[in-house]
């Protein structure tokens, strides 16, 4: 094989060229690499493959499958697997406090390797809450020739007839602390409710990141929506690895010609239309950040009140991925919004093609999972202000009977402490429960309430009650229930002062979220801090994470003088 004349300027050059390089091109030919390969560029297929839970178990397959991809388009790849903590696994414990904390060891860890081993382009695998944004904040930061691809959702159980999920399990629960579900019941359920591998399946955290990942255009078209078990994925996967060649090839675009304001703005209006999760509140940004966007929950609350909601999906709604998926996909929401004037079209994709030009003549709404009259005139997510939350605080309204609550305080200093009152039943309809000490620093770890979320739903009082913490929320979480309160009560923020008994409103119409106290009596009360004892990554985690609000990041963002020109190619 002849030198391409392009190797000399591909960051993996440094790794391979000279004299003093003679021991790396050794190591590379104990992995089994030819000279011929040494002179090909290097491609990281990075994956959080693992079967610690099913949402990754297939993503080592769908990583070999890239790799043959990557040959295929000249390159050689070099496949690799980052941490995943899922959130399945960690809920209702203390292990959810490594949770968001894992999405920056897996952005570091894919920068490690890529930069320690001077990767000349990139494809991404995840396939579960936290590990979506990781491998996409990784790709921003480190802007190599990148394609993002997910693992996809799982097939729902079937039960009576109708499709049933996890969610329902952990709704169950509730039920069965109610009365209102027998232990067999449950048993029953938790046995159907996830027959094969995958993310869970409705519109909860992992597949509203994923629809994220294609409205940005850092995954191919029509990804994001395939059950995980779909055969298609294979050939997908080895589509990511020519596609990423093709994008080196091309000079891109790269990640941060994709992640602009724009585009966020998209994501976000995705988001609102599908109901999706309240965590995009905190990704979003995150991914912002890494791109040198100043992005925040005002931002996500600016474009949610002038979004439709559009999609019947499930916590809210009634169907999942895979409905979505048979209608068109992503693309099917995303065409709705640009006929609606909800989306800028001039955004590009992956492909180097603008959004208006690929959604040109893909199906929009359906008239059932896409209904053609919108379910709301505003996105299902609102941003509430006031003086509980300054900065702000989310709450999911897709599915919500009514917008409004007031009722009186019931306050936990932690997670632990709620959940024995709510199986006990020990609360009164018109209580506002109040979880503190739970945010990014506070908690360290800002753990997610989908248990104690789906006790209540389940016991038959997702409206009667109402919740509200510095914590987070699963995608499945629905009721009224507000989190990421900003700024935490760890750090001083107001929900340190409320004391059991006071009068709490939440208002979704006016954006409100009141402590009906006078601000002379706030004045007096001082907050209690807890003492915490923490070492290892939790103590290094806590020094260094932000604010809910601006994404909960760990780091300044990218260097200010790492500038370069924008991609201007077309497919």
């Amino acid at each position: 094989m002849k030198k391409n004349k392009r190797i000399p300027i591909l960051p993996s050059r440094v790794t391979v060229e000279g004299i003093d390089r003679a021991p790396h091109r050794a190591f590379l030919r104990g992995l089994g690499l030819t000279d011929e390969d040494i002179q090909r560029p290097f491609v990281g297929v990075a994956s959080t493959d693992g079967r610690v839970t099913p949402c990754n178990a297939l993503l080592g397959s769908l990583a070999r499958e890239a790799c043959e991809g990557v040959r295929d388009g000249g390159g050689v790849p070099f496949d690799f697997a980052s941490i995943a903590v899922a959130d399945s696994m960690s809920m209702n414990h203390a292990g959810m406090r490594y949770s968001l904390l894992s999405r920056e060891l897996i952005a570091d860890g894919v920068e490690a390797v890529c930069r320690g081993h001077a990767y000349d382009a990139l494809v991404t695998f995840a396939g579960c809450d936290k590990t979506l944004p990781g491998m996409m904040m990784a790709m921003v930061r480190l802007n190599l020739p990148s394609v993002f691809m997910y693992g996809g959702a799982a097939l729902p159980g079937r039960l009576d007839g109708k499709d049933v999920t996890v969610l329902d399990t952990y709704e169950a629960v509730g039920g069965v602390y109610a009365g209102t579900v027998t232990r067999k019941q449950l048993d029953v359920l938790e046995h159907v409710c996830l027959p094969g591998p995958g993310a869970c399946p409705g519109q909860f955290s992992a597949n509203t990141m994923a629809m994220v990942s294609e409205t940005l255009g850092l995954a191919l078209p029509g990804s994001a929506t395939m059950p995980a078990v779909a055969l298609e994925r294979r050939a997908q996967a080895r589509e990511a690895g020519r596609v990423a060649m093709e994008l080196l090839k091309k000079g891109g675009p790269l990640p941060r010609d994709l992640v602009t304001m724009k585009s966020l703005e998209n994501a976000c209006a995705a988001v609102a239309a599908t109901g999706g999760s309240t965590n995009a509140g905190l990704h979003i940004p995150a991914i912002a950040h890494e791109a040198g966007i100043k992005f925040s929950l005002d931002d996500l609350a600016r474009i949610s009140k002038r979004t439709p909601y559009l999609a019947d999906m499930k916590p809210g709604g009634k169907y999942l991925a895979k409905d979505l998926h048979e209608i068109g996909g992503v693309y099917a929401v995303l065409k709705e919004l640009l006929k609606r004037g909800a989306l800028h079209g001039d955004c590009l994709t992956i492909y180097g093609t603008t959004l208006e030009q690929e959604l040109g003549d893909h199906p929009g709404a359906d008239g059932k999972v896409v209904p053609k009259k919108a379910i709301m005139d505003t996105g299902g997510i609102v941003v509430l202000k006031g003086n509980l939350a300054p900065d702000g605080a989310l709450l999911k309204v897709a599915g919500l009977k009514s917008l409004r609550f007031e009722g009186r305080a019931r306050v936990f200093d932690n997670e632990e402490a709620c959940v024995e009152v709510v199986r006990k039943r020990a609360y009164q309809p018109g209580d506002v429960l109040v979880i503190r000490y739970e945010g990014p620093k506070g908690g360290p770890g800002m753990r997610e309430m989908l248990g104690v979320t789906a006790l209540l739903y389940g016991q038959g009082v997702g409206e009667k009650v109402a919740l509200v913490t510095d914590g987070r929320f699963s995608g499945a979480t629905r009721g009224m229930m507000v989190g990421y309160v900003s700024p935490e009560a760890g750090v001083g923020g107001p929900l340190a002062l409320v004391k059991t008994g006071d009068r709490i409103v939440i208002d979704a119409e006016e954006g409100r979220l009141e402590l009906l106290v006078p601000a002379a009596e706030l004045k007096k009360r001082k907050a209690r801090m807890p003492k915490q004892s923490l070492s290892g990554a939790l103590e290094k985690y806590a020094a260094q994470v932000g604010s809910a609000f601006h994404g909960a990041v760990t780091h300044s963002g990218p260097p200010k003088n790492r500038d370069r020109p924008r991609f201007r190619g077309k497919r």
